[in-house]
Parts: C-alpha cells; sequence; structure tokens
C-alpha cells in the first residue's frame, strides 16, 4: 500500500487511506503493531489509542507511548475489540 499512497508508516496519509480502503473512519480506531516508530508513533501522531506487540521486548522508546502492551497479536486484537471507548 505504502508504493500506492507515496508514503510509509508514520505518516498519517498511510492510516488515513488503509481506513477509506475498508470503509471504516478513523475515530475510535485502534493500530495494533509491534514498530514504536511506525505504528505507535503513526497512532500517536493522528490522536489514535495503540496497541503495541511486545512479543517480550521492553518498550524503551520516550517520544510516544502506547495505551497498552500485548505480549502476542492475538491479546492485542482481543484488547482492542473488547476496551471500552
Amino acid at each position: 500500500m505504502s508504493e500506492a499512497v507515496g508514503c510509509k508508516k508514520p505518516e498519517p496519509e498511510i492510516f488515513r487511506t488503509a481506513a477509506a480502503a475498508v470503509g471504516a473512519p478513523l475515530t475510535g480506531a485502534w493500530v495494533i503493531g509491534d514498530s514504536p516508530h511506525s505504528d505507535i508513533a503513526g497512532a500517536d501522531a493522528l490522536g489514535l489509542r495503540s496497541v503495541w506487540v511486545a512479543d517480550g521486548r521492553g518498550w524503551t522508546d520516550d517520544s510516544c507511548r502506547p495505551a497498552h502492551v500485548a505480549q502476542d497479536v492475538v491479546s492485542a486484537i482481543d484488547h482492542a475489540i473488547t476496551a471500552p471507548e
């Protein structure tokens, strides 16, 4: 998708384009990812909630913070689905 949009994460346009491609608004969206820079900082720049898939790693980025930390993708998705708005 990056090539088609002309930018890469963490640029806000890539998140907007992804949401539009599936017909979903970004309002209330969660970003789930394993990259502090690309995924979590990108979500933070748009004011979106995020779940970082830690996979045993500790958080070391001081520029942003995920709303939630999960150890694997399944628990990350579960959190995003069941979290209150």
